[in-house]
């Protein structure tokens, strides 16, 4: 008989540091069984090569894990187990391990080394659970780090490769379970509940009707009363995501499923009970203030203990005594409380606050609609000379267009569709607007004049109305509410547009195509996984009570019931691959044009552009790292035409995950090299530093309600108005009974805390988990080592940037520094951080 070799492995798994009970007693009776009858964890090693006898690849005896009964007692986070195999001579390098659990209980199961080669170590990185037969009746199959394109996949491993998609992908039929591993895509079908009467029942997103991105399918039933809607899992029952998508554990219990579903389950219906059924408007400032520095009382009844134990923000500091919620100052209030009230904050915050991204260069004046003058009535804008002559430092309107020093935020054509039906919600009221802004010698902006539209359906007098700076008591305080008009737009077009849709959403169908296509042993695959991390389940908790009807989003926006249909609008409208990209947007904006003699090969329209500025440092190591790494894989156009996982990928992200879309005339090839570097370029600065920027700044600028109003409960009064004589009798008080009441602002703040949250497990640019071992190609490493030293010198240059005074958006007093896009931070509330992906 042939010589046999013995290999030893080490197995590493992963404990749950939190066990249920059941958990825990499942856990015992496992570790007894695998004592006595043998019902244990089996492993085979699979070789690289084929036998040449049987034309089947070499395999190794099933070896069970070692002690596993003896360790199963142990409380460290990672227990490390052994196994030895027997493998005939010639068996060459393993490429594969199967394991096949016949416990009755999951385990996850971090990485597999095998040692005995001379060439060192191998290395098999799992992080994934693994199933018990009773779920899964197959092999788990596990491959080393070695990357493969598909047609240099050793013969061994061929089989294997394809068998391993193929359960990803699933057979698109029947409910899934919880444990269960497979990627599939369907509309968004389940936001509403017809069964719960009309009001509760919402359209479907996605399909000619209402385009809109693939979701992760679940496959549950659909309602009693709509075959076409699917029914809804309430909180706080888990939504189905697959099963290596749901956070791990340290992130959940420390932070965000726990958390949000804290917030959302327990703490928002302890806010409404708490306070009375009017709703409350605020008395004054001091009254917001207060949340901070008093907090707010609440009642709370016999669940006062189960309050005291839930994993609640941070921020959310229950006091036993006496039931106070506190909320932690924002960042706006602690540099300035009195910042949010000046024009050239309004503007800042415009460049370098939570929603940079939709302030562009004015190019034509006055601005003209897109919409359909049919529908909509005339496409010109109120604006005229007369109402911005006054603020150019003596310049004509031609000469401040040409010196580009006109910039503007249009909300004109995304909101006036639906103005008519938001203002016939209760307790709502919106306009479409248009602000203009002038840029100063000093390089900051000013707010000049603000357009506010409503439908022609509305008395001629009152469609089109514009305010400009205030020179007396009451222009003060129209001023004021015009911009508080403009910040709930603005709000709403970043909440539902730049962070759901441009990332969460239009994200998803890459993510759920990338497991079903590309192998785990894929370059692309290896490259792409850190970015594609935990997205699908924080947008599953989106769909169950951020999203859908009633949820945060309708209750705390102004659209109201209508916050996705305009979320749909954009994306049907002005949503475009292609211009997602930092360098395609800012051009597409008019806030960059090409120029080769400037770094990155761009100049801005305003040098002083914090996000920009930073942004296109990250945007550029980005790129730079993707090139390396893409042309190490690819010599030519041929090698990415032909390389079948990758193709499979990219047709069917864009042709069933953007079914909608997919016959749109700008979506990339992906011919080239360079295609596939922009393409994958595109797909991590969106999921990392994009998702960043709109992301964590939302509870330290929108925590101060009065900053950042997400919803507008008054229009401006006119003469003719039976309020008029309120508003001018009391100002103030008109004010803060526009803004949102008591229970829409602490709902909210509670909300968006636990949105800027970054969890103690985060992986921030620059790092990855198993960062030695997730490739086995050190030319891949060594790209990634430069990136990793690339963003370290950048977060230095942002640091250098915020402290220079000559840049004014981002360095002055009482000026929040604009660390939106700084890579790292500690967890918690910090308004900085650039994870890997989009996780919360």
């Amino acid at each position: 008989a042939a010589a046999k070799t013995r290999l030893r492995a080490v197995v590493t798994v992963r404990n749950k540091m939190n066990e249920m009970l059941k958990e825990a007693i499942v856990k015992r009776l496992d570790a007894l069984g695998d004592r006595i009858i043998g019902r244990n964890i089996l492993l085979q090693l699979v070789s690289i090569h084929i036998d040449p006898k049987t034309k089947a690849p070499m395999k190794s005896n099933e070896a069970a894990l070692r002690d596993w009964s003896k360790k199963s007692g142990l409380k460290t986070e990672r227990v490390h187990y052994t196994v030895e195999f027997l493998v005939d001579s010639g068996f060459g390098l393993p490429g594969a391990i199967t394991v096949v659990n016949k416990h009755q209980q999951e385990f996850f199961l971090e990485n597999i080394t095998v040692e005995g080669f001379a060439s060192g170590p191998l290395h098999f990185p799992c992080n994934s659970w693994v199933q018990p037969k009773k779920d899964y009746s197959g092999k788990r199959i596990f491959f080393s780090n070695q990357p493969y394109l598909p047609h240099e996949t050793p013969p061994g491993l061929r089989a294997l490769r394809d068998r391993e998609l193929r359960d990803l992908r699933g057979d698109g039929h029947g409910e899934r379970k919880l444990s269960d591993r497979i990627y599939d895509f369907d509309v968004y079908n389940d936001l509403g509940n017809p069964d719960k009467g009309i009001d509760s029942a919402r359209p479907c997103l996605g399909g000619e009707k209402m385009p809109y991105p693939r979701r992760c399918r679940t496959g549950r039933p659909p309602t009693d009363t709509d075959l076409n809607s699917e029914s809804r899992v309430e909180k706080p029952a888990p939504m189905y995501v697959p099963r290596d998508e749901q956070f791990e554990e340290s992130k959940r219990t420390a932070f965000t499923t726990g958390r949000l579903k804290a917030v959302l389950h327990n703490l928002i219906p302890t806010l409404i009970a708490s306070i009375s059924t009017d709703g409350k408007d605020f008395k004054g400032f001091s009254d917001i203030e207060s949340l901070y520095s008093e907090g707010l009382p609440l009642k709370l009844a016999l669940h006062d203990e189960i309050v005291s134990k839930l994993p609640m923000p941070h921020v959310v500091k229950t006091i036993q005594q006496g039931n106070l919620l506190k909320y932690d100052v924002p960042k706006i209030l602690s540099h300035d409380k009195y910042a949010w009230l000046r024009d050239d904050e309004f503007a800042r915050q415009a460049i370098a606050g939570v929603n940079p991204v939709n302030i562009e260069r004015l190019r034509v004046f006055p601005p003209v609609s897109n919409l359909d003058p049919e529908i909509y009535g005339p496409q010109e804008s109120a604006l005229e000379e007369v109402h911005i002559i006054g603020n150019l430092n003596g310049m004509t309107v031609n000469q401040a267009l040409e010196d580009k020093r006109l910039f503007i935020i249009d909300y004109h054509d995304i909101y006036l569709p639906f103005v008519d039906k938001i203002n016939s919600l209760d307790g709502r009221k919106s306009y479409a607007t248009r602000t203009i802004f002038f840029l100063n010698d000093l390089g900051t902006l000013k707010p000049i004049a603000i357009e506010l539209s409503l439908p022609k359906t509305s008395p001629a007098s009152r469609s089109k109305r514009v305010i400009t700076p205030p020179v007396d008591a009451t222009t003060y305080w129209m001023w004021k509410l015009a911009k508080a008009h403009v910040c709930a737009n603005d709000a709403g077009v970043h909440q539902l547009v730049n962070h759901w849709l441009r990332t969460h959403a239009a994200m998803e169908p890459f993510i759920l195509a990338a497991h079903r296509r590309l192998s785990a042993i894929h370059p692309i695959f290896k490259l792409l996984d850190p970015h594609l991390r935990y997205t699908l389940e924080i947008n599953a908790l989106a769909r169950q009570g951020l999203i859908s009807g009633d949820g945060v989003i309708e209750s705390c926006f102004t659209p109201g019931r209508y916050c996705m249909e305009i979320s749909a609008s954009a994306y049907k409208n002005m949503w475009r691959f292609d211009r997602e990209g930092l360098p395609a947007d800012l051009i597409r904006r008019g806030m960059a044009e090409t120029n080769p003699n400037e770094p990155y090969g761009l100049k801005l329209a305003m040098a002083d552009y914090p996000y920009a500025n930073d942004g296109l440092m990250i945007w550029a190591a980005i790129e730079k790292f993707v090139q390396t790494y893409v042309t190490h894989y690819y010599a030519d156009s041929a090698a990415v035409c032909n390389d079948v996982e990758l193709q499979a990928w990219y047709s069917e992200s864009i042709n069933v995950g953007h079914a909608d879309l997919r016959h749109a005339d700008w979506w990339p090839t992906l011919v080239t090299p360079n295609d596939l570097a922009s393409v994958l370029t595109t797909i991590i600065w969106l999921t990392s530093a994009q998702h960043a920027a709109l992301n964590f700044g939302q509870y330290p600028y929108g925590g101060y309600v009065p900053n950042r109003p997400p919803l507008m409960r008054r229009l401006i009064p006119e003469e003719s108005d039976a309020e008029y004589a309120f508003f001018m009798s009391d100002p103030h008080k008109y004010f803060l009974s526009a803004l949102p009441s008591l229970i829409q602002a602490t709902k909210y703040m509670a909300v968006v805390d636990t949105l800027s949250t970054h969890s103690p497990d985060e992986e921030y640019l620059g790092e990855r988990q198993h960062q030695s071992i997730w490739s086995g190609d050190e030319k891949a490493m060594e790209a990634f080592y430069e990136f990793s030293a690339e963003i370290a010198r950048i977060e230095k240059e942002i640091e250098a940037r915020n402290l220079d005074p000559n840049l004014r958006n981002r360095c002055g007093a009482g000026v929040i520094p604009y660390e939106l896009l700084a890579p790292t931070s500690d967890p918690g509330v910090t308004c900085r951080g650039v994870p890997n992906s989009i996780s919360i």
